[in-house]
């Protein structure tokens, strides 16, 4: 398999919301995070407006693809990540929305950070203590530590600490 050379992450996160947001009515939409299968490739393909290769990261061994969707539109797929279980942390390699969610016509807010929250989530679930770590395109940094609380460590890496793992996990996940 080719390797793509790796420049950061480049994602906006639009809003934190309480789980996703839809435009237009501002009401919220109940969601769930589950993984990604082969039946839902179909779906998740550059052709129907996906920019990134669902199909090969679903087959790297040590990654593990989530789909958040809208309890009621199980088969609608929200948004995507990909995310590997390291030995001290739990690392994002690609996230994105779904094409419908991007833009000016976007019908859902809030849908990437509901799924970095997923990440930290996992994180904590796995021993690590929310720490959630990716590499962030240089011109992004800022909003990553305004929006989510991630802190430069340096080169293009960038890491969601406890304290801010636990604001995101309040918002999406509240007890």
């Amino acid at each position: 398999m080719a390797k793509r050379k790796h420049t950061g992450l480049s994602f906006e996160i639009d809003k934190l919301t309480r789980s996703i947001e839809h435009v237009v009515t501002g009401h919220s939409a109940p969601t769930v995070v589950v993984p990604l299968t082969e039946a839902d490739l179909s779906q998740v393909t550059k052709k129907n407006g996906w920019r990134f290769n669902w199909k090969q990261e679903l087959r790297v061994r040590e990654r593990s693809v989530y789909k958040l969707t809208i309890v009621w539109e199980p088969m609608v797929i929200q948004g995507l990540v990909s995310l590997e279980i390291r030995p001290d942390h739990v690392y994002m390699h690609l996230v994105e929305n779904a094409p419908f969610n991007l833009g000016r016509k976007k019908v859902y807010a809030g849908v990437l950070g509901n799924l970095v929250a997923f990440g930290c989530k996992l994180a904590f679930e796995s021993g690590h203590e929310g720490n959630l770590a990716f590499d962030s395109k240089t011109a992004l940094m800022q909003h990553y530590h305004e929006t989510l609380g991630a802190e430069h460590v340096g080169g293009l890496r960038m890491v969601i600490d406890t304290p801010a793992a636990l604001k995101l996990l309040n918002k999406y996940y509240p007890a």
